[in-house]
């Protein structure tokens, strides 16, 4: 084979798939050229799931990107005439309410964000498919733009790729595996292959089941594993001889089963006269590591399809026969049947996005081809643009920690995730069971023998409220705290976290916030870097040890981030940020850093300090007992948003006078070696262990606080946001032109409002406490609120506020719907709730005035 040295400007590795087919159309459609694609196999591909996949598309998932990736694609299929709308169904069999409930709240959360399944009775599911046996089950939802690929995603691959050739921008190489990353001072600089070393300054890998062969190419690691996926085919099936057709019946889910089924069409079609049944396995998943994958010429069918044998799914065929009986009827087809690998991930959602280490590398990996023309264009829109049309948190490849690409954890939480693809219903607040206890606060002994009710975010354990506290706080404040009836929504929520809340009002109660990312920003440059990522002055005439709230913005003023900064010195800044989004938003730092090629050292202190929050209207004089200088507590000499060092008994703290739950009080941050001593010491004085439920959703809620990732999001600006200031810094900032244009308008198009809900009763007379993202809907005519730039509206945040003894919500509305007193309505697992519109922009509902937490 001829040796190659060429350069291009991207390189896509792994073209032969769907994924990296539909990343070099987009690209091309977004102007870039130059474009060189190598596959380790054939081009379209022969040995990847694209070759195997059932290519079947189902638009019924609970978040806002996913809906966006697969309705795209699916509109992407069939514009190209690849396409069969046959429409879906998913069932709940009788017995299984839980499943009956899930299938209600999809309906709802597909007119969160804006697909058109519903519910439909047991009589209309038999109607639409013949095959199902109507007495097994109670009812079913469907999804009127499900359908199938046809013929088979690896045609449509096939085709993208060839266009893109025509077009004299795409040329590809197949046959030419990957065997090396050039990379030089962090920056992808070319591709070594079996032909030669191709130049390049952007790498997509598109490479699938190979994604982590190829990150290892660069020293990391993606948080993807393959897993087996049994598909067997039962025939011959010829009720549609003569169609022509590639599919006549509906999809069906029977996802309490973990469970598919679909007829494969006309016998003359690519796999037809058949019945397709997949499943996938819910006990024990087969988990391969891609290195441990054959090789094409080793491989039976081809490396990504594995042999079945039918004992690993016959007790789910058995039960699947009583719903489709026709399986027990048919042939079974052991020669077509096979184990196809997949990807599942770490936490649900593929790794797409830029490398947070290696600049110029991309990643669109653990993508089905439900999503795959989607995913293209985010890529694209992404390289070409720096976002995309909607917040993709979700799916950024840098929102892992280090801890979370180690391959025990990668293992532990994909295993975990395996099991969970279809069956049971994950519950919005789902805590992983694996990859747990990896990062502690020094305290965390103490809150297990507390009786910690522990949840995790980022690696880190957090204690949601107190077993102890149910004795003394749930008893004083019970008749203020309802009980959850309902089982879904008591589902991972302790009562007691309510009492904790409450109790945060008449005393003082501390909070472990040991999970906060903590970086800080250094440098020659580090004042330039902080003033312009930043949309509030945190640096110029900021005095040191004062800390600022600030927000970071796109090109577009979209909210990026949400964050504190104290400036400790004039070229030294700490940032103290949600764990959540803390490795996102140091990755963005280090980016424009080198993007800026400014002289700015950004280094994770997160391991390095803990933080414990103490507030209460006794909070000052709870700390004046240990303090080495209580007067320096006093409000002349520690006014509200001050940053001080002080000791409280020799131990030293840095004390930031802010507070997230609407009392007076401090965030403590301190050396990790001083946490228990401070811990103790605060329990000696009588400061009550509080939970981070009330911080996190409760007092925030009633507050009216943002969090980044739910209320904050990029295709919201500032103002929409209700965090503008009553001036602009003269100080340019990342998205200032956008941001300043922003602020002329006469009305924004929507405005984050806070709503309460007037009536809680559902219609079994159970009152229900909603969680999750609900639709927010105009009640004169049942439509959900659309704003004037297409966006839907939805609760962003969700929570009951013990306070003021309503459940409380955040939400975007249009413009002609922001006024206080609105009566609309919120829908939770297809039932309707009304609401009131309480505040228009930020203005808690929980000391208004904010008085209590200034005093």
């Amino acid at each position: 084979m001829a040796k190659v040295h060429k350069s291009a400007n991207v390189v896509i590795i792994g073209q032969g798939g769907i994924v990296g087919a539909s990343v070099a159309h987009h690209l091309i459609e977004r102007g870039w050229d130059n474009i060189i694609g190598i596959d380790k196999s054939g081009i379209p591909t022969d040995i990847g799931s694209t070759g195997h996949a059932s290519d079947f598309c189902f638009n019924t998932m609970h978040d806002q990107i996913t809906i966006f990736t697969t309705r795209y694609s699916i509109d992407f299929f069939e514009k190209r005439g690849r396409y069969a709308r046959i429409g879906g169904i998913e069932v709940a069999r009788k017995g299984d309410d839980e499943r009956m409930r899930e299938l209600e709240r999809r309906v709802s959360s597909g007119r969160a964000f804006g697909n058109r399944v519903e519910m439909i009775t047991a009589k209309r599911v038999k109607e639409l498919m013949p095959l199902v046996e109507e007495d097994v089950i109670q009812g079913g939802l469907w999804d009127p733009d499900a359908g199938l690929v046809i013929p088979r995603s690896q045609v449509v691959a096939g085709e993208m790729i060839r266009d893109a050739e025509e077009t004299g921008k795409l040329e590809t190489l197949a046959n030419t595996p990957c065997t090396g990353l050039d990379i030089e001072n962090g920056r992808i600089k070319g591709v070594h292959t079996t032909r030669g070393t191709i130049e390049t300054n952007h790498v997509v890998v598109c490479a699938g089941l190979w994604g982590r062969l190829i990150a290892a190419m660069a020293g990391e690691d993606l948080p993807v594993m393959p897993v087996d996926h049994p598909l067997t085919f039962f025939g011959p099936f010829n009720e549609f001889a003569g169609t022509g057709k590639e599919i006549r019946y509906p999809l069906l889910r029977d996802q309490g089963n973990s469970a598919y089924l679909r007829d494969t069409g006309d016998p003359k079609t690519t796999e037809g006269g058949q019945i397709e049944w997949g499943y996938y396995e819910e006990k024990a998943p087969r988990l391969v590591h891609p290195r441990d994958l054959l090789e094409k010429e080793e491989a039976r069918l081809s490396p990504s399809q594995r042999d079945l044998e039918m004992e690993q799914v016959i007790e789910p065929l058995e039960r699947a026969m009583e719903l489709t009986p026709i399986l027990g009827e048919l042939g079974y087809n052991e020669k077509h049947s096979f184990n196809g690998l997949l990807q599942v991930t770490a936490d649900g959602g593929p790794s797409i996005g830029e490398s947070p280490d290696v600049r110029g590398l991309w990643y669109g990996v653990s993508v089905w081809i439900k999503d795959g023309p989607g995913t293209g264009k985010l890529i694209a829109d992404w390289m070409t643009d720096g976002r995309t049309e909607f917040d993709h948190h979700s799916i950024d490849y840098a929102r892992y920690y280090p801890i979370q690409k180690t391959e025990p954890f990668i293992y532990d939480r994909c295993y975990e995730t395996a099991f969970k693809i279809y069956n049971p219903p994950v519950h919005n607040r789902e805590p992983y069971s694996k990859g747990r206890n990896l990062r502690c606060s020094p305290f965390y002994l103490r809150e297990k023998e507390l009786g910690g009710y522990f949840m995790e975010i980022a690696g880190w354990e957090r204690a949601h409220g107190y077993a102890s506290n149910e004795e003394t706080l749930l008893a004083k404040h019970a008749n203020r705290v309802p009980e959850r009836l309902n089982e879904w929504d008591a589902r991972h929520f302790w009562r007691v976290s309510n009492a904790e809340h409450l109790e945060l009002s008449e005393n003082v109660g501390m909070i472990n916030l040991s999970h906060f990312a903590v970086y800080d920003v250094s440098g020659r440059d580090a004042e330039r870097l902080m003033e312009y990522v930043s949309s509030s002055k945190v640096a110029g005439d900021t005095a040191v040890g004062k800390g600022v709230y600030t927000n970071f913005l796109d090109d577009t003023g979209g909210v990026l981030a949400d964050l504190t900064v104290l400036r400790l010195a004039e070229d030294r800044f700490r940032v103290i940020d949600g764990a959540d989004a803390g490795h996102r938003d140091m990755t963005y730092l280090r980016r424009m850093t080198q993007d800026k090629e400014w002289s700015v050292f950004v280094e994770d202190r997160t391991d390095h300090f803990g933080c414990i929050g103490v507030w209460g209207p006794n909070a000052r004089e709870s700390l004046k007992k240990l303090a080495d200088d209580p007067a320096g507590l006093d409000p002349e000499n520690f006014p509200f948003a001050a940053s001080r060092d002080f000791t409280l008994r020799g131990v030293p703290v840095k004390g930031f006078r802010i507070s997230y739950v609407g009392e007076q009080g401090w965030e403590l941050h301190f050396p990790l070696a001083y946490g228990l001593a401070l811990w103790d010491m605060f329990r000696e004085v009588g400061i009550a262990p509080i939970g981070i439920e009330t911080y996190a959703n409760s007092r925030r809620l009633e507050k009216s606080l943002r969090l980044q990732n739910a209320d904050l999001l990029t295709e919201y600006n500032l103002v929409e946001a209700g965090l503008a200031r009553p001036k602009v810094k003269a100080a340019d900032f990342h998205g200032k032109a956008a941001y300043l244009k922003q602020r002329e308008r006469s009305q924004q198009p929507a405005m984050l409002c806070t709503l309460t809900v007037t009536d809680s009763v559902d219609k079994d007379g159970v009152t229900r406490f909603p969680l999750g993202n609900c639709p927010i809907v105009d009640p004169r005519n049942d439509d959900v609120l659309i704003d004037s730039l297409g966006r839907r509206s939805y609760t962003t945040s969700l929570a009951y506020g013990p306070s003021v003894g309503k459940t409380i919500a955040l939400g975007y509305l249009p413009k002609d719907y922001c006024e206080e007193g609105r009566q609309l309505e919120i829908e939770y697992f297809n039932q309707k709730f009304p609401v009131e519109v309480a505040a228009v922009g930020m203005k808690g509902l929980y000391d208004p005035t904010n008085e209590r937490m200034r005093s």
